[in-house]
């Protein structure tokens, strides 16, 4: 075993501190990867204050946080192919799955029927918790870690890894691309990255926000409109324009006005998780034979094609890195939307 140092939450809702825990020397088919960068996901914040517990089958604490892993291999395994010491790879929200249901199969390791191994606050199948990115140092299967675009910095590539491919994946299934009108609700960590890698799909991209305060940087990130949803003529004015709509606030809001913003069998796909659960109208569906789906961020397989897309179109998110020891403060700063557009932690910092 290894030590290794983190950040974690020792109990629901309280502060993140200092915490030491052990990782598994790499097995045959492991890849040890020193830890550069690591974003915050909002949904690490659900998960360390215990707020979705209604979704989950249990909290598991100490928790250390962190899906959004940028590093450098350090060590493989014996039997491991597809990696050498020195590479830039990344790992994001599972490590792990049952690798031989129908999903699994299909590439769709996040929607594994049997047992979808997460990064933290999870069991591996020892039954052994998961602990994440906030450390120094992770052991990954080498079937379940990314390869990262040579030809972007490696801390904004660190988001990529859940904000990337959460809109990736949506946009790709529902053939966002040239002809399509696509709006992307909300502009905070997610719905920048759906507006950049939607432009880059060469679908239109209009930007629904509260306010027009972020007006700018969406049109320089490749949106072709922008209004502020607080302007109650722009549900009269936008009614019927979409094909698709991106939800990305996991905020609790009134889903029937932005279905009514569908064209005929349009399509509402949300990826931001409120705490609680919104109620819909049937008529917002049925008038318009329209449908309200979900997704959850990506296979292997797609998230390391989002990878490649990102390197070849030259995406990356737009960030602040901080210290982890800045870390209780970012995810106050979260909450408030006070951030442009995703915290990423530089692990260096747990040296000091």
């Amino acid at each position: 075993m290894s030590q290794t140092k983190g950040y974690a939450a020792m109990t629901a809702k309280a502060p993140l501190t200092p915490y030491v825990f052990e990782r598994r020397e790499p097995q045959q088919n492991d890849v040890a990867i020193d830890i550069k960068y690591c974003g915050i996901c909002h949904s690490d914040i659900h998960q360390s204050r215990g707020e979705w517990s209604d979704y989950l089958e249990e909290s598991i604490f100490p928790m250390v946080p962190g899906h959004e892993i940028a590093g450098v291999v350090t060590a493989v395994g014996s039997k491991v192919r597809k990696f050498k010491i020195g590479d830039r790879v990344g790992v994001g929200c599972f490590v792990d799955s049952c690798r031989t249901c129908v999903e699994c199969k299909r590439g769709l390791e996040q929607y594994c029927t049997v047992h979808t191994v997460w990064t933290y606050n999870a069991r591996d199948k020892e039954g052994k918790p998961t602990y994440g990115g906030y450390s120094s140092k992770i052991v990954v299967d080498e079937n379940y870690v990314l390869r990262m675009p040579e030809n972007l910095p490696l801390d904004a590539c660190a988001p990529l890894l859940c904000a990337g491919i959460t809109l990736y994946s949506p946009l790709k299934h529902w053939q966002a691309g040239p002809g399509k009108k696509v709006a992307i609700v909300g502009m905070g960590g997610l719905g920048h990255m759906g507006i950049k890698i939607g432009h880059a799909l060469g679908a239109e991209v209009t930007v629904l926000s509260q306010s027009l305060k972020k007006q700018d940087d969406g049109k320089r990130m490749g949106a072709d409109h922008f209004y502020a949803t607080s302007e109650p003529e722009v549900f009269t004015k936008l009614k019927g324009y979409f094909d698709l709509i991106i939800n990305t606030v996991s905020a609790n809001m009134d889903w029937n006005q932005y279905l009514n913003l569908l064209r005929v069998d349009g399509s509402m796909v949300i990826v931001g998780i409120p705490e609680r659960e919104t109620p819909i109208g049937a008529f917002s569906l049925a008038a318009g034979r329209r449908s309200l789906a979900g997704s959850s961020i990506g296979g292997i397989q797609e998230t390391q094609e989002m990878l490649n897309f990102c390197g070849k179109h030259k995406v990356a998110c737009d960030i602040e890195v901080i210290p982890i020891q800045r870390v209780n403060e970012a995810y106050e700063r979260v909450l408030k939307s006070d951030v442009r557009y995703r915290f990423v932690i530089d692990m260096a910092s747990l040296k000091s």
